[in-house]
C-alpha cells in the first residue's frame, strides 16, 4: 500500500494540491520518480538518499516507486524533496503514515539532512489553511508561513528534528510572524528645487494611481522626483501587504518572513529582457511588472528599452495582470502597477537649446521619440515636460513643503476614493471604468463642453477620453470637490500627450 504525503505545485500565485505517493515493491533495488517532474525534482532522489543516509538509515533493497499526482500537472522546484523523504520514511515504517496525512509539506533537503528554504512557502501555508491541514516547512521560513493566520506551522531545521517532533520525542516551537517594515528611507520632495509643475503632476499621479511620463533634458531631476514617489504614496493595508508578499514569496525574495507596508518600487535597467520585465524563463517566475504589483514600476531612459519589451507592457497596464504562455501551462501573475517613465526629448537631450542641441534637431527628436509606440503612450495618463533647472533655482533655499505635506493630501484623496469605490473591487481612480466612471466622474455642463471640444481638437481615442476623466476626478478629489468642474477638466487636458515633434 502506498504512503501518501500532501504538497503543492505552484502555478503563478496559485498553489495546486499534489500527492506524493511512495510504494516499496519487491524486485531489484531502484529509485524511480514519475509524474511530469522537471530536472530539479528528478534530482531530489540523490538529495533524499543522502539526507536519509545522514541519519544512519539505509534505503530498503526494493524498488522505490514515487508518483507525483496528478501526473499531468507540471512539477517544478526543489520543495518536493521533503515530502518525498517523509513519504519514503512513512513507507519504511519510520514515521506514522496517518500523522503525515494531516500535513502539507514543502522544503528542500541538503545531503546532511538540513531543510533549506524554497520559494512559495506563504502560498503553501494559505493552501494548507484552506485544506484545514498543518504545514511542515523549513525553519528559516516559519515566520513567513505564520502570516497565513490560523494554520498550524511546524518549522524544522533538519530532517532528524522533524522526525523526532512527529514521533513525540521532541517539540518544535511554533514560529511567530515576521516583522513588519512600516517606513522606508528615501529622497524627500524638499530636495527638489524648482519644478513646481512637475511636482504637481507627481502629486496627482500618486493620488489617483495614474501612469506618468516625464520628458526633459538630462539633470533636470526626473529620476529624483520618481524616487520621491514612494515617500508620498499611502502604505499598504493588511490585505495589500499579504498580496504583495505572495508575489515576493513565489519569487523567493521574501527574506526572513518580513512583510512590508511600503509599496514596491522597481526600477529595472533599460537592458532588461522581455522575460525579466513581464515574467517567464525556464521556470516561470514573476517579472518586474509583477514584483511592482500595487506599487511603482519606474522605467528610466524609456526609449532605450527594446521596443518589443515596452510593448509587452500594454496588456498588464490595461488589465492589471500578466499572462505567460507556455506549451504545457498558462501562468498568470498580478501586475496592478503605477508606471512612472522618464526620457530625454532627443538623443543628445537638449532639444530646444540652441547652444547645446545637435545639428540634426528636430529630426533627431522625432526619431528618438518614435522608439516608444503610440499605443503605449496612449496608456500613460499624465505627460509632463520637465524644464532644466537654472542656477537661480539651485541657489534658492529648500522649499517649505516636502514629502510629508504632499503625502497627507495624497492620503486624504485616497481615503475619498476608498470610500467611493468600496464594494466595487476598485482601489483608485486609475482603475475605475465603464458605468462606474460615468457615475462618479461626469463633469458639469461647462466641463462637458470643454471636454467635447478638446476631444475633437486633440483627436482623442476612447482610451484617452477615459483617462482624462480619471485624471480630472483625481484633481477634483485633491480639491475636495464632489463635482468634476471645468477647471479640473482643463488641468487634466493640459497633461495629455502632445503631438509628436515634426
Amino acid at each position: 500500500m502506498a504512503t501518501i504525503v500532501s504538497t503543492v505545485a505552484y502555478l503563478g500565485l496559485e498553489a495546486r494540491a499534489v500527492e506524493v505517493q511512495v510504494q516499496l515493491i519487491p524486485g531489484l533495488p531502484a529509485f524511480n520518480l514519475v509524474g511530469l517532474a522537471d530536472k530539479a525534482v528528478g534530482e531530489s532522489r540523490e538529495r533524499v538518499r543522502g539526507a536519509i543516509a545522514a541519519m544512519g538509515l539505509a534505503l530498503p533493497p526494493k524498488r522505490i516507486a514515487v508518483n507525483l499526482s496528478p501526473a499531468d500537472l507540471p512539477k517544478e522546484g526543489s520543495h518536493f524533496d521533503l515530502p518525498i523523504a517523509l513519504a519514503l520514511l512513512g513507507a519504511m515504517g519510520v514515521i506514522d503514515a496517518e500523522t503525515l496525512a494531516e500535513h502539507v509539506v514543502v522544503g528542500e533537503l541538503g545531503l546532511d539532512g538540513r531543510i533549506a528554504p524554497s520559494p512559495g512557502v506563504l502560498l503553501a501555508a494559505l493552501h494548507a489553511a484552506a485544506e484545514d491541514k498543518a504545514l511542515i516547512c523549513p525553519a528559516a521560513q516559519g515566520p513567513e508561513a505564520a502570516w497565513a493566520g490560523s494554520v498550524a506551522v511546524v518549522a524544522a531545521p533538519d530532517l532528524l528534528s522533524l522526525i523526532n517532533h512527529l514521533k513525540g520525542h521532541q517539540l518544535l516551537s511554533a514560529p511567530v510572524p515576521g516583522a513588519v517594515d512600516d517606513a522606508a528611507s528615501g529622497p524627500d520632495l524638499a530636495q527638489v528645487k524648482g519644478q513646481e509643475t512637475a511636482k504637481r503632476a507627481l502629486e496627482i499621479a500618486a493620488a489617483g494611481g495614474h501612469n506618468l511620463l516625464m520628458c526633459g533634458p538630462p539633470g533636470s531631476g526626473k529620476s529624483l522626483m520618481a524616487a520621491c514617489l514612494p515617500g508620498i504614496l499611502p502604505p499598504l493595508d493588511a490585505a495589500e501587504a499579504l498580496e504583495v508578499s505572495m508575489v515576493q514569496s513565489v519569487a523567493g525574495t521574501l527574506a526572513g518572513g518580513r512583510l512590508t507596508r511600503v509599496r514596491p518600487f522597481r526600477h529595472p535597467h533599460h537592458s532588461a529582457s522581455m522575460a525579466a520585465l513581464t515574467g517567464g524563463g525556464l521556470k516561470v517566475k514573476p517579472g518586474e511588472v509583477s514584483l511592482a504589483h500595487l506599487g511603482v514600476l519606474f522605467l528610466d531612459e524609456l526609449p532605450e528599452f527594446q521596443r518589443a519589451v515596452l510593448d509587452s507592457l500594454r496588456q498588464p497596464l490595461e488589465t492589471g495582470s500578466v499572462s505567460v504562455a507556455r506549451a504545457n501551462a498558462h501562468v498568470t501573475f498580478p501586475a496592478r502597477v503605477q508606471l512612472i517613465a522618464a526620457m530625454n526629448p532627443c538623443r543628445c537631450g537638449h532639444l530646444g537649446d540652441a547652444a547645446l542641441a545637435c545639428a540634426r534637431a528636430p529630426r533627431c527628436a522625432a526619431d528618438y521619440q518614435a522608439k516608444v509606440s503610440g499605443p503605449l503612450l496612449d496608456r500613460i495618463d499624465i505627460h509632463i515636460d520637465v524644464q532644466p533647472v537654472s542656477a537661480v533655482d539651485l541657489m534658492l533655499p529648500p522649499p517649505a513643503e516636502g514629502s510629508a505635506e504632499v503625502a497627507a493630501r495624497v492620503a486624504a484623496a485616497r481615503a475619498v476614493q476608498a470610500a467611493r469605490y468600496g464594494g466595487h473591487g476598485v482601489r483608485t481612480n486609475a482603475e475605475a471604468d465603464g458605468a462606474l466612471l460615468d457615475r462618479v466622474a461626469t463633469p458639469d455642463g461647462a466641463g462637458r463642453a470643454l471636454l467635447a471640444q478638446a476631444a475633437e481638437a486633440m483627436r482623442l481615442t476612447a482610451r484617452g477620453f477615459t483617462r482624462i476623466l480619471r485624471v480630472a476626478r483625481t484633481i477634483a478629489d485633491l480639491d475636495s470637490s464632489e463635482t468634476v468642474r471645468r477647471l479640473h477638466v482643463a488641468e487634466a487636458l493640459s497633461y495629455r500627450r502632445r503631438p509628436p515633434v515634426n
